[in-house]
């Protein structure tokens, strides 16, 4: 039988290993400077816990884990025989994959309320699964990286997960800038145009407009039965200023009257102030009215982080949401996340030539086998170099020279060592630099310092 992958799944070799270790360690490094704390949660849960969650979509996507021994003892025969996968879902599997992060979280918070200190932080790195179909950049096992903030209004939260964006991916060497809006801002809008009921047609068709252009999405608002005189009032969307700050003051113009669209302009207006005077630079944080990611979801504050200089979807996003715990029986938790893409950060340093040299695992020396007797002396080197947190192996056997060179540069470590019956006679070691071709004869205590 010819091995194969799971369609949605990948093998990842050392360097690919090593360098997603690179940008989870700054991520989980920043995560914990910020105050967060590491949570972590099986990865599987209740399908009970996820079922319902994510709309009738999500729901399909779900990877169902069927029960142990014989799944089909308690199956109802009408059901089977009609294959009425609904109802035989439940009587087959009570289990499933963990799908996001995010439920995982609620869940956790709900059963753990009584005992966790509010504002509750944490952040959360691991992988997620979903029937979904493969495609580039899409898979059907990926990370992801989380970081919340449970029991608090305060905007403070905001203005702080904006500082931590910056901070991590300065720290990966990643150019970004940020889009912010605020679903008030949009409910707002629906408002001031006299399309309430229509809010959400109007956003998802505003929420394109980068990539269809305004006459796209004016010919898709009215495809929606959005009037005529509803789009000419709202006309000025597609006339915004450079200036995020001076969009928001004509804004309130606009929004007189309308209290839900006055409330996240001021909010936004916070946020915005605040960054820009803990000198983040206004080019990078942006205000785009038109950002409408995950509105049945979020409730204030939308970001939504992307590249620069590259051609890549977002490589992050949040938002703020009211009710996180609502569907497990718990009320009034209020919380903000945000999340890193680890894969589309990932080709974006590769593109950009980001990863440093030291971001991969690599052996520094190989001592050259000899036979027996050198091998015991080069074993004995070999153990005082790892104490010293050196890389160091033996090649195996007492081979030609030839392929033992080989062997180091197809695995590229850059020193090969001869500990031969003479060196050992002067307790001296030969270094051959395998990059520079240099080799020298040294004494081994100068050799461990």
């Amino acid at each position: 039988m010819k091995p194969s992958l799971a369609k949605g799944t990948r093998d990842f070799t050392a360097q690919e290993v090593s360098r997603r270790k690179y940008i989870i360690n700054t991520l989980q490094k920043n995560f914990e400077l910020f105050g967060f704390q590491p949570l972590e949660t099986p990865s599987f849960e209740n399908l009970s816990t996820l079922t319902g969650k994510y709309g009738e979509e999500g729901d399909r996507l779900i990877f169902k884990i069927l029960n142990s021994g014989n799944y089909t003892d308690k199956v109802n025969e009408n059901d089977w025989q009609n294959k009425d996968a609904k109802k035989l879902t439940s009587q087959i599997s009570d289990k499933a994959l963990r799908y996001d992060l995010t439920v995982p979280f609620a869940r956790f918070v709900a059963m753990n309320h009584g005992q966790l200190t509010f504002p509750f932080k944490r952040y959360q790195i691991q992988p997620v699964w979903r029937a979904d179909r493969p495609q580039k950049g899409r898979f059907r096992e990926f990370y992801q990286c989380d970081a919340d903030v449970v029991g608090s209004e305060s905007l403070w939260q905001e203005v702080e997960l904006v500082q931590l964006y910056f901070k991590a991916f300065k720290e990966l060497g990643v150019p970004v800038a940020i889009q912010m809006n605020n679903r008030k801002i949009l409910s707002g809008l629906a408002e001031y145009a006299g399309i309430t009921e229509q809010l959400i047609d109007f956003t998802v068709a505003l929420d394109k407009l980068d990539k269809i252009g305004k006459d796209g999405v004016i010919k898709e608002m009215q495809e929606k039965g959005i009037s005529d005189e509803a789009i000419e009032k709202l006309d000025f969307l597609f006339h915004q200023k450079n200036n995020a700050l001076e969009n928001l003051q004509e804004l309130k113009v606009r929004f007189e009257g309308v209290e839900v669209g006055i409330q996240g302009v001021t909010e936004l207006e916070f946020v915005l102030s605040k960054a820009m005077e803990l000198g983040i630079d206004d080019q990078d944080l942006v205000f785009n009215i038109t950002l409408a990611r995950g509105l049945d979801y979020y409730t204030g504050a939308i970001f939504e982080v992307k590249a620069k200089g590259v051609e890549m979807g977002s490589i992050g996003g949040g938002g703020r949401y009211n009710n996180l715990t609502e569907v497990f029986g718990v009320k009034n938790i209020p919380g903000i996340g945000i999340s890193f893409g680890l894969d589309r950060t990932y080709l974006v340093m590769e593109e950009l030539g980001l990863f440093p040299e030291n971001a991969t695992v690599k052996v520094e020396y190989l001592f050259a086998n000899y036979g027996e007797e050198e091998a015991v002396e080069a074993m004995k080197l070999i153990a005082k170099l790892r104490e010293k947190g050196i890389s160091a192996e033996l090649y195996p056997e007492a081979a030609k020279l030839k392929k033992q060179f080989t062997y180091a540069e197809k695995k590229e470590i850059p020193n090969l060592v001869f500990l031969g019956k003479d060196e050992i006679e002067k307790t001296n070691v030969t270094i051959k630099n395998l990059t520079t071709g240099e080799q020298e004869t040294i004494a081994q205590s100068e050799f461990l310092k």
